[in-house]
């Protein structure tokens, strides 16, 4: 019986990783230099697909938000497109590399050339990009 699901289990994760859901090949080739560039020269903007409460507690200063969840779920194109201008490369990131592989296809059929970083926030900001400034929350007494 355990022999049996172990083999279930194997074959169920060489299904899982051989239909391309998750493939760190998929990352953008990039350089970190090239990206910044990118985005110092509007030709490129940078995507976070992480979810809104991780967004809350640090983001990139020029990062725009559209997570995963929305993606796949009810978002409209025109949202979209005033987040997002026609044209532009769309670097996406997330945590840690893994969302921004799921979200990239998504993207892509609503017609954006697409660029996922493997590197998570917290690595994007050792490598030089600025993190957004946190605002002051003032607590209530």
């Amino acid at each position: 019986m355990l022999t049996r699901n172990v083999c279930f289990l194997c074959a169920a994760l060489f299904a899982f990783t051989s239909v391309g859901l998750v493939r760190a090949e998929d990352h953008t080739q990039d350089k970190i230099e090239q990206v910044k560039q990118a985005v110092k020269e509007k030709k490129a903007v940078l995507l976070d697909v992480r979810e809104k409460s991780e967004w809350e507690k640090g983001h990139l200063k020029d990062a725009k938000l559209l997570s995963l969840s929305a993606l796949k779920g009810d978002v409209k194109i025109e949202e979209v497109r005033k987040l997002i201008p026609q044209g532009a490369i769309v670097y996406c990131h997330c945590a840690s590399g893994y969302r921004c592989l799921e979200a990239a296809p998504l993207l892509r059929k609503l017609g954006y050339e697409v660029r996922a970083l493997e590197p998570g926030f917290k690595a994007l900001v050792k490598a030089g990009f600025d993190p957004a400034p946190m605002e002051k929350v003032e607590l209530v007494k």
